[in-house]
């Protein structure tokens, strides 16, 4: 093995462990809502894409980093669509108008608030 590809290894193993405990966390807890839908969904397409030029070059390290995350990515978009909750479970379907901020406001000054 040369310099270039015991780095790409050593890279490949930091990077992978890097990202195990949010996978382990995010399985543990189910509590995926820090996690934003669209950022999962778009980098699922783009490491597909990105598989396409990946794979064209010849096996090593960079291989396994991107299977790895491949694999991480897709793994977090099924647990997003698994774990999230409706608004409906979550009781987040609460909608405030604006008059009622404005009478909320209007009862905080009256009490001195």
């Amino acid at each position: 093995m040369n310099l270039p590809v015991i780095a790409g290894t050593i890279s490949t193993v930091l990077f992978a462990l890097s990202t195990l405990p949010m996978l382990l966390k995010a399985v543990r807890t189910r509590n995926m809502e820090s996690y934003s839908l669209g950022h999962m969904a778009i980098s699922n397409v783009a490491n597909v894409v990105h598989s396409v030029y990946v794979f064209s070059l010849p096996p090593g390290p960079i291989w396994m980093l991107h299977a790895f995350y491949g694999v991480a990515s897709a793994l977090m978009l099924v647990w997003y669509l698994r774990f999230s909750k409706t608004p409906r479970e979550s009781g987040t379907d609460v909608v405030v108008s604006p008059r009622a901020t404005d009478d909320a406001v209007a009862a905080a000054r009256r009490r001195g608030a």
